[in-house]
């Protein structure tokens, strides 16, 4: 059976005016496929057609074919959307207004007699030090710069520096507050983006080897938001090819935390590099559980945003209904400090909407109600603890059940997108470049997503209204969620929902690797979340735990 009959069968693109069928002017007289082949197509779309019915579809799938050819002879850019547009559900909880502190002022602190001390420091100290000119701009650079270069043989984090480029801008910033000008809390801090961003004058690989030595000349807004806001990028890092997993075109990305495991994907390097203490910061991305899932693993505080708070523009896309990027950071804390710099409409990602957002500073959750799901907890006690702990701080644990859904069927959503993001490297064959092949690996998953009839991603999108509607009531009584990082249903769910979720340490296991919890909010209410997790944090102090990655180092000879 040939592999563009399968294409032919299953596309929504036959209907003409008045809602018939409209036959083409251009019928192949001569098929390359007979009845047994149609048989085989309409059996891998689970259906059962009878003779008579095959016998009138086979003239209009043949038609198809001719269509679906004029159609690919038209390249299109990754970065080229559909004609549609996602929206999460902005449904309101019924609990009452909250209260939240306001933005916390920074800290007052000293230099240090090792400047290697701040390899740890949070944004608001780093900040503190820049404002007041104890630490500048230029010496911070070359400190994080210093770091990468002694950890990356180690973890395999970074694909390229952008050295020239950091060092232009610090000499800037620097100059900028000798003449008295303060961009604000990001001003001269360094940080890294997943190479899925495009920056000007630098390979955008997408950690797959086709595209390794691909230059988009253009900035991504994530980029040009941050510049503007005064960080200074220093570093393009490492992601699983095609954002997936921790395996690219240069090796496996390690965590620092036990360098015989991967860091996890797809935001490996930019989790690795956090946790090495390399970076202040770094910007991740998820389409199912690519920030979540790596800072689990590399002992992070990072927030995955509502889907539309944060442009993709210049990002590689895998599913424009899923795709989000977002900080991977220290503390829970300095993700608002990120997401008050990168969030807002650019009007190119027609996804993205703006929506009130503000800096929460140290607040009480006393009072406020927290659901959780008491079947996911069964299992540790690293996550039982965090419940007990967010009581001791006045919280109220409500149990929910969140709604009960096909979720992994579902992600046909994904899998269907992805396939269109990359059909051209399907269609070319450029997928035997991949690194990885293999049943699960991309290239299989492209070719398999060609049998998915559009009819069902199409019923696969109208549950997801369902689900977001179900999800929205299941949690309006509660002002956030909370659960294992590990746990799947709830990751699954909010993927999809577009719902934003914090992720944070709360404990390790018997193999030297961090445990996470994760915090859901509601949709565009990132202040209240991150309220939530920052209180529950520096009551804990989890992430102020360091891995002893100096031996590796030096076994490297650094």
């Amino acid at each position: 059976m040939t592999f563009t009959l399968i294409v032919a069968l299953f596309s929504p693109h036959a209907v003409g005016e008045g809602g018939t069928l409209k036959p083409s002017d251009e019928l192949p007289q001569e098929s390359a496929f007979d009845l047994d082949d149609l048989k085989g197509a309409v059996a891998a779309a689970g259906l059962e057609f009878t003779d008579e019915e095959l016998a009138q579809l086979m003239p209009l799938a043949t038609d198809r074919i001719a269509h679906y050819e004029k159609m690919r002879s038209r390249s299109v850019e990754n970065m080229i959307a559909p004609a549609s547009i996602f929206r999460p559900l902005e449904a309101s909880p019924t609990v009452d207004d909250r209260t939240l502190a306001a933005t916390d002022p920074l800290p007052e602190v000293k230099r240090p007699d090792d400047l290697r001390t701040l390899l740890w420091a949070e944004i608001p100290t780093l900040a503190a030090l820049v404002k007041s000119k104890q630490v500048s701009c230029v010496e911070l650079t070359e400190l994080f710069l210093t770091r990468l270069q002694e950890v990356d043989p180690v973890l395999h984090c970074v694909i390229s520096t952008t050295e020239e480029r950091a060092m232009e801008q610090a000499r800037q910033l620097d100059a900028e507050l000798d003449a008295g000008k303060w961009r604000g809390p990001l001003h001269g801090i360094p940080y890294g983006v997943k190479d899925l961003c495009a920056v000007k004058g630098t390979r955008t690989s997408w950690g797959a080897m086709p595209y390794k030595d691909q230059v988009i000349d253009t900035d991504a807004t994530v980029v040009k938001k941050l510049d503007s806001a005064g960080a200074i990028l220093i570093a393009k890092t490492t992601l699983g090819a095609l954002a997936m997993g921790d395996i690219w075109y240069g090796g496996k990305t390690l965590s620092p935390w036990n360098t015989e495991r991967g860091s996890s994907g797809s935001s490996a390097g930019s989790a690795a590099a956090v946790g090495a203490g390399a970076l202040p910061f770094a910007i991740g991305s998820e389409t199912l559980g690519s920030i979540v899932s790596p800072s689990t693993r590399c002992g992070n505080s990072s927030l995955r945003p509502t889907f539309g708070r944060v442009s993709r523009h210049g990002a590689m896309a895998l599913s424009w209904s899923m795709d989000k990027l977002g900080p991977i950071c220290r503390s829970l804390q300095d993700t608002s400090i990120v997401l008050d710099a990168i969030e807002g409409t650019d009007d190119l990602d027609l996804d993205c909407v703006d929506r009130p957002f503000e800096i929460p500073g140290a607040t009480s959750i006393e009072g406020w109600r927290i659901g959780y799901s008491q079947a996911a907890f069964e299992d540790s006690p690293e996550h039982r603890s965090v419940l007990e702990e967010l009581k001791s701080l006045g919280a109220e644990l409500v149990q929910i059940d969140l709604p009960d859904y096909p979720v992994w069927p579902m992600m046909v959503i994904l899998f269907a997108e992805s396939a269109c993001a990359f059909d051209e490297l399907t269609m070319s064959d450029r997928d035997d470049e991949l690194v990885e092949q293999g049943t699960r690996a991309w290239p299989n998953t492209f070719r398999a997503a060609r049998l998915i009839p559009a009819v069902e991603y199409i019923r696969a999108q109208r549950l997801r209204t369902l689900l977001m509607r179900d999800t929205g009531k299941a949690l309006a009584a509660v002002d956030a969620f909370v659960s294992p990082a590990g746990d799947f249903q709830s990751l699954g769910i909010t993927n999809l929902t577009g719902h934003p979720s914090l992720v944070a340490p709360c404990g390790f296991g018997d193999n030297r690797m961090p445990r996470a919890i994760t915090f859901i909010g509601h949709p565009y209410d990132e202040a209240r979340l991150i309220a939530i997790g920052d209180a529950w944090q520096r009551d804990t102090q989890y992430h102020q735990k360091r891995p002893t990655l100096e031996a590796y180092i030096q076994k490297e000879g650094r």
